[in-house]
């Protein structure tokens, strides 16, 4: 949330939703790199004749914060594709969410996530993942980009809706 704001938080039903994804792994300091794989899933969306049905994600699939990470850029599409060499069709799985919205830059998302992580534990949440020797395994941690930049440049102004699934 913007520094103005108290966060609100709520847990969610979510159906299954298809989409399309590129996973890669990266490091905190690559991390803007995944950024960059969405603009090439909305090109491959419109080359075959489909559109987004819903905003542009990343989806943290394994997490070690001094280490490697694997993360998805990805959109969702309204019914499964069949991938290529370019893109990977997946599912978000269906399930109950933990969310909450952080209005501001980019560079807030980590507090905001740490304070959905905290209402988590106070609330008694539990959230789906485990840990690996790799790092912390998230069935579904998502990310939502849901200001277009090219219509809203204020950053102060740009949506990112957060969702981690629970167990």
């Amino acid at each position: 949330m913007s520094d103005t704001t108290s966060p609100t938080y709520a847990v969610v039903r979510r159906p299954a939703r298809p989409a399309v994804t590129v996973t890669r792994t990266v490091t905190m300091a690559t991390l803007h790199e995944m950024a960059d794989a969405v603009p090439p899933l909305l090109d491959w969306l419109t080359a075959h004749g489909r559109v987004p049905a819903g905003p542009p994600f990343l989806r943290y699939l394994v997490i070690d914060m001094a280490a490697d990470m694997v993360v998805q850029a990805g959109v969702p599409v309204d019914t499964p594709v069949e991938g290529d060499e370019h893109v990977e069709p997946d599912e978000l799985p269906a399930g109950d969410y933990l969310t909450t919205v952080h209005v501001g830059p980019y560079e807030g998302l980590y507090g905001a996530t740490g304070a959905l992580l905290a209402y988590a534990g106070r609330q008694g949440l539990k959230l789906d993942h485990h840990p690996s020797d790799a790092g912390d395994v998230w069935v579904s941690r998502l990310e939502w980009y849901e200001t277009d930049l090219l219509v809203e440049p204020d950053p102060a102004r740009w949506t990112t809706r957060l969702e981690m699934k629970l167990a």
